[in-house]
């Protein structure tokens, strides 16, 4: 049985951009752009580059599905742009883009409110600086504002430090340093619905030596997923009440996946929000939707009621 689409909307699918997480974004773009033809959808693919406004105008889009990651596309950049021209946009808006693709700030936000993040500080460049007196060894070093992990390292001892904050420092100016929290990987999809929003299944990350690195998320092979996570009955009922709260705090809107460490003792520590997970059809939010019953398209279509939720804001 088909169903009816949702809106006769020209919609744009922006993929791609400039980003280091150009190529996974296109898989994320290509995906959605297939699932909403196969929906009846008036779909278009869009490789960002900087003609967008004028190849906006001319393939007449009205809705646009944002799958960009990284800087440009997950920042804000790219919202504060669609709203100044009055194009709806899926996903979350322009402060709790920025907010959430900064982590240090969101790590603010989050510590104000009671959720648990790891212990650390920033460095920026151009000071020097040792190892933070009040951390331990071993660290994590990882760019203020990249997703994907691009640009982290573990450093375990002092030898490995200068060339962490250097890595660091290749992708944003600012690096955040944190405790290493030994322990389980897990990630939490959250996903505003039509009545209330709702966390999916938990995942669990089995990555070589531990790390969930940029080749850990995307050889394929190198990682196992465990969903739902096997996890004791409280520690999952907490991280899932912890994603949802992270999500809410930061004014997310359409999905978004709340990545955590838990110590082997249970206690369980926000990492990062990702306001736009990866789509693609092997990605963990499509993983975690499946569990419940949300198939690919499905799942789409539900974040495409996002944008038509700002429509009517905008109309309003």
């Amino acid at each position: 049985m088909t169903t009816k689409p949702l809106t006769k909307a020209r919609i744009g699918v922006l993929m791609g951009g400039q980003s280091g997480e150009r190529d996974i974004s296109l898989r994320t773009g290509q995906a959605v752009h297939r699932a909403l033809l196969r929906r009846g959808y008036r779909a278009v693919a869009i490789d960002v580059d900087p003609s967008l406004p004028e190849r906006l105008t001319k393939q007449k889009i009205e809705l646009v599905f944002v799958a960009l990651h990284g800087p440009g596309g997950e920042d804000g950049t790219m919202q504060g742009f669609l709203e100044t021209i009055g194009l709806p946009y899926t996903g979350s808006s322009v402060r709790a883009s920025a907010m959430a693709m900064h982590k240090v700030t969101t790590k603010m936000v989050l510590a104000a409110h009671g959720i648990p993040v790891p212990d650390g500080t920033v460095v920026r460049k151009g000071e020097r600086v040792a190892k933070p007196a009040l951390l331990k060894w071993p660290l994590i070093v990882k760019p203020a504002a990249e997703g994907s992990t691009i640009g982290i390292s573990i450093v375990r001892k002092p030898s490995e430090w200068h060339a962490a904050l250097a890595r660091a420092y290749r992708h944003d100016r600012e690096a955040v340093v944190e405790a290493y929290i030994p322990g389980h990987e897990i990630t939490v999809s959250v996903l505003r619905g039509p009545r209330r929003t709702m966390a999916l299944p938990t995942i669990e990350i089995v990555s070589p030596d531990g790390f969930y690195d940029y080749a850990a998320k995307y050889t394929k092979g190198r990682s196992r997923y465990l969903c739902p996570a096997p996890l004791p009955t409280a520690v999952t009922r907490r991280v899932t009440e912890l994603a949802v709260q992270a999500y809410e705090l930061l004014g997310c809107d359409g999905a978004a996946r709340v990545d955590f460490r838990v110590t082997p003792r249970g206690k369980p520590y926000v990492l990062e929000v990702n306001t736009i997970p990866g789509m693609t059809e092997t990605s963990l939010l499509p993983m975690a939707a499946a569990k419940v019953g949300l198939d690919y398209d499905t799942l789409t279509e539900q974040i495409l009621e996002s944008a038509l939720r700002r429509a009517r804001t905008f109309s309003a």
